[in-house]
């Protein structure tokens, strides 16, 4: 039996360390070469690490929940080297009516034959045999308790999508916990009512302690990083987003628009990318080097659009968002909105950002002051919107009314462009024409 150990590698984002959150195997699995074995979290995202080796798990060397540096041990595999044993004289093979059963010829029905090879522990996992799935859709089906087996396929030979298990998670949860019951028998009948209990004392509950790791753990040096190297100025401005909010209408009756997701925070997209083309300095970064200090000013777009997920904040961008139409933009806004909210953000799609868009609003906040994200000059915040009433030609009106706001870095930008950059945003808002320039 030889045995090799597979070393915690770097997958690509100058990993230093990472979280074993998942182990798919255990000691006594048998595994081929690329499959999954663990699932780790790095600073960025969560991984899947496949088997470099085929062969039986031997030991598990790092728990779930623990921190492992690049190049430590966390799992042995062994292979057999002895050669398969020669096959005995050929037996008949007995009638279906023998207690024994069926069996192989050459190998007999001597009592109970054990295989060769350790079944994998069982797991609790409702099965979908015959389903055409890939693991990332396995596995995002097993977080949001969809059957896999219950969903429609639409991908190419009958394979589940991403989108046939979001879709059918949301109809399913139409549907949850409304079934009728039928009248019982009894017309009436008492319950008795327990006297109130005693509260439970609760020892040491009142406060606990938890390890900042992984996203949390970057995210905290990046803010900390930005928060006290760029110095922070921060402006806001309401506006009328009432033609934002029919335009928006609008695009949703469009049958070109009938697969896609359109909100308020494509137009915010749209404008802002419309105002950095007009003030580039908005669109650069303080970049410190051996010569001295220099401004990089970038002529394209990666648009990031900070993301509230389970694990933390992530800021995925969109790669050259100013090459997109209105569609095109909005589809990546929907893939990557998607994609962050299940924890599979990679790497590069958190790299390279030039400006960043925080949509504070769908929490019902109307403004603030956000910190910029490391390597950028600036970011934006959309507001909630919200009917308001507003003056129009001199009289009052209801109208969607919001608050844009944001921060940028001093030493980059003066004043006149950030106020100029806000005050072009707060334009297209009010008036989405002015893309059509």
């Amino acid at each position: 039996m030889t045995e090799q150990t597979f070393v915690l590698p770097d997958v690509g984002e100058g990993l230093t360390e990472a979280e074993i959150v998942q182990w798919r195997v255990a000691p006594g699995d048998s595994v081929a070469v690329n499959d999954v074995i663990v699932e780790i979290e790095t600073a960025k995202s969560l991984v899947e690490l496949p088997s470099p080796y085929s062969g039986t798990v031997g030991e598990l060397l790092a728990s779930e929940g623990s921190t492992v540096e690049v190049g430590a041990p966390i799992i042995t595999i062994g292979s057999s080297d002895a050669a398969a044993p020669a096959p005995a004289e050929p037996v008949t093979v007995p009638e279906p009516s023998d207690p024994g059963g069926a069996v192989l010829v050459g190998y007999g029905t001597g009592g109970a034959v054990s295989s060769r090879r350790r079944k994998p522990a069982e797991r609790p996992v409702k099965a979908s045999v015959g389903v055409v799935a890939k693991p990332p859709i396995r596995k995002l089906a097993r977080d949001l308790g969809v059957d896999l087996s219950a969903v429609t396929p639409s991908g190419p030979a009958g394979e589940v999508t991403r989108d046939d298990v979001v879709k059918h998670a949301e109809q399913a949860s139409v549907f949850r916990n409304i079934e009728t019951p039928a009248w019982g028998e009894v017309r009436e009948e008492t319950i008795p009512v327990p006297a109130p209990a005693a509260p439970a004392p609760v020892a040491d509950a009142r406060e606990e302690s938890i390890p900042v790791r992984g996203v949390r753990k970057a995210t905290a040096n990046a803010m900390t990083s930005s928060a006290y190297s760029a110095p922070h100025v921060s402006v806001w401005v309401d506006v009328d987003a009432s033609r934002t909010m029919e335009l928006v209408k609008r695009l949703k009756a469009s049958p070109d628009f009938a697969d896609v997701k359109i909100s308020p925070l494509l137009i915010m997209a749209r404008a802002v990318i419309w105002a950095l083309r007009r003030t580039p300095m908005i669109n650069a970064a303080w970049v410190d080097t051996e010569d001295g200090a220099q401004i990089s000013v970038r002529h394209y777009v990666n648009l990031g659009i900070a993301a509230a997920t389970p694990r933390g904040l992530l800021v995925p961008n969109i790669k050259d968002a100013q090459a997109m139409n209105t569609r095109e933009l909005a589809k990546a806004l929907e893939s990557l909105t998607l994609t962050a909210r299940e924890g599979k953000t990679s790497p590069a799609d958190q790299t390279g950002g030039t400006f960043t868009i925080t949509n504070i609003g769908v929490f019902g906040v109307d403004a603030g002051t956000p910190i910029i994200n490391p390597g950028e000059a600036g970011i934006i915040a959309l507001g909630a919107i919200r009917q308001k009433p507003w003056v129009v030609d001199g009289e009052v009106r209801p109208r969607w009314v919001t608050t844009v706001s944001g921060s940028f870095d001093h030493r980059v930008v003066d004043g006149d462009g950030i106020s100029r950059f806000i005050a072009d945003v707060a334009s297209v808002l009010e008036e989405p024409a002015l893309l059509l320039d």
